[in-house]
C-alpha cells in the first residue's frame, strides 16, 4: 500500500468545458519531468453533494467497482482512510508511483467541489471558443445538436465564474486554447511559472506516444469553415453574450429566434443523435441490454453489463 500519510494541501486542477483543450494541455503537462497528472479526476467529486456531505464510503467503494476510468488507473483502495483521505490517496498514488515533485488532476465538471477537500487548490482553467466545442461535442456523439451540445461548454463557464468569486488571483491561471495552439512555448512557459518549475521541451515529448499531433494553428476557429450557418446562429443565441465576455467575436449572422415548437424538435433531434452515437460504439445488442437491465436488472446484471460497456470503450482506445 502506499504511503498517504502526506495530505496534498495544494494539488493543481486543471478545468474547463471537455473537448476545450484540456486533453492535450494535460498531455503537455504530465511529461514534464517534475509533474504527475491525473486524468478525468471527477470520479473524486461526482458523488460530492452541494450541501458539503460526503458519500457513503461503501457505496463508493461499490461505484468504483464499475468506473471505467478509475479502473483503468490501478490505484488502491485503503478502506481504512476517510473519504476526503481515500480521494486524496488517489493523487499521492500518482505522483509516488511517477516520482515528480508536482500532482496535478483535470476535472470538467463539479470542479467546484474538489475545494471541500482541497481549499488551498490551485486552478489552471483553459477555454476555447464554445463554437468550436459545441461541434466537437456532436463529433464525438454526445449530443444530436449544437443547441444542446454548447451546454457543456456554457456550464463549465457558468462554473467557473462562481470558482473565481472563491479562490484568490494568486491561485488561478487562466488560458485559451487558440493561444496554446498559436504560441505554445510562451503559454506553456506562463503555466510553468504559474507551478513554480521552468519550461521544459520535454512537454512536446507527447507526440511520440499518443495520437496528439503538435499544435497546429489548423485547429483554431474551425466551426468558420464546419459549422452551417443555422448551427452558428443556434450557439450564437444560446452563448452569444458569454462568447463576447470572453473576448470571442461574434459571426456577424443575423440573429435566430428560437421557438418552442423549435426547441421540441431540438430536443428529438439531441435524444435521436445521441442514441446513434451510442449505438455505433456498443452495438444495438448491449444498448438495449444496459436499458433493460438499469429499468428491470439486478444490480449484478447491471455490473456485468457496465463492465462489458467499459471493455467496449476502453479497446476504442487503443
Amino acid at each position: 500500500m502506499q504511503d498517504n500519510s502526506h495530505f496534498i494541501s495544494e494539488p493543481i486542477f486543471l478545468v474547463g468545458a471537455e473537448r476545450s483543450g484540456t486533453t492535450v494541455l494535460r498531455l503537455m503537462l504530465k511529461h514534464h519531468p517534475k509533474i504527475a497528472w491525473c486524468n478525468e479526476f471527477e470520479y473524486a467529486v461526482d458523488l460530492l453533494s452541494d450541501q458539503k456531505q460526503f458519500p457513503d464510503l461503501n457505496r463508493y467503494y461499490e461505484w468504483l467497482e464499475t468506473h471505467r476510468v478509475f479502473r483503468a488507473t490501478g490505484f488502491e483502495i485503503d478502506r481504512s482512510l476517510s473519504y476526503p483521505e481515500l480521494v486524496n490517496s488517489f493523487l499521492v498514488q500518482k505522483r509516488d508511483t511517477e516520482a515528480k515533485k508536482i500532482i496535478g488532476a483535470t476535472v470538467h465538471r463539479h470542479f467546484e467541489r474538489v475545494l471541500q477537500i482541497w481549499p488551498d487548490a490551485r486552478f489552471i482553467h483553459v477555454i476555447r471558443d464554445g463554437r468550436d466545442v459545441a461541434r466537437s461535442c456532436i463529433g464525438m456523439g454526445w449530443a444530436g445538436n449544437v443547441w444542446f451540445s454548447v451546454e457543456r461548454w456554457r456550464e463549465a463557464e457558468q462554473l467557473w465564474d462562481q470558482v473565481k468569486k472563491i479562490v484568490p488571483e494568486s491561485r488561478r491561471c487562466e488560458l485559451s486554447y487558440e493561444e496554446l495552439i498559436a504560441e505554445p512555448v510562451l503559454t506553456l512557459t506562463k503555466v510553468c511559472e504559474f507551478l513554480g518549475v521552468p519550461f521544459d521541451e520535454e512537454m512536446f515529448a507527447y507526440t511520440k506516444n499518443s495520437r496528439y499531433e503538435f499544435p497546429d494553428p489548423k485547429y483554431i476557429a474551425q466551426w468558420k469553415r464546419k459549422m452551417s450557418e443555422r448551427d452558428v446562429q443556434l450557439v450564437e443565441k444560446k452563448i452569444g453574450n458569454l462568447l463576447v465576455e470572453r473576448g470571442y467575436e461574434l459571426s456577424g449572422y443575423q440573429p435566430i429566434k428560437v421557438t418552442p415548437m423549435m426547441e421540441k424538435q431540438l430536443k428529438v433531434q439531441n435524444w435521436w443523435g445521441r442514441l446513434q452515437g451510442r449505438v455505433e460504439r456498443l452495438g444495438w445488442s448491449l444498448v438495449l441490454e444496459d436499458f433493460v437491465a438499469r429499468k428491470f436488472g439486478s444490480k449484478d446484471w447491471q455490473k456485468k453489463v457496465l463492465l462489458q460497456i467499459n471493455a467496449v470503450y476502453q479497446s476504442r482506445l487503443k
